[in-house]
């Protein structure tokens, strides 16, 4: 089995980029005002799931970028402003 699939019952974690697209759908579709309550509901469950699945890779990525940064000496670079 590779990493790509999944085993049964289980969902694949969508790429950051997916989630942050379903995220927007689904709130829109709440501001929207047109779902029943259950639908609703539905819709906010999956936007919670969403978010958590984008928050996981923000900090990831803040991690890597924080490693990145300090390099093998373990001082943090300084970053100029070129503007």
């Amino acid at each position: 089995m590779t990493n790509q699939q999944s085993l049964p019952g289980q969902e694949q974690k969508p790429s950051f980029e997916v989630a942050l697209e379903r995220l927007q759908v689904s709130v829109k579709k709440l501001e929207s005002g047109e779902l029943s309550l259950e639908d609703s509901l539905k819709q906010f469950e999956e936007g919670v799931k969403l978010t958590r699945i984008c928050q996981e890779y923000l900090k990831a990525a803040e991690q890597k970028i924080e490693v990145l940064a300090k390099g093998s000496s373990g001082e943090s670079l300084q970053f100029q402003d070129f503007t």
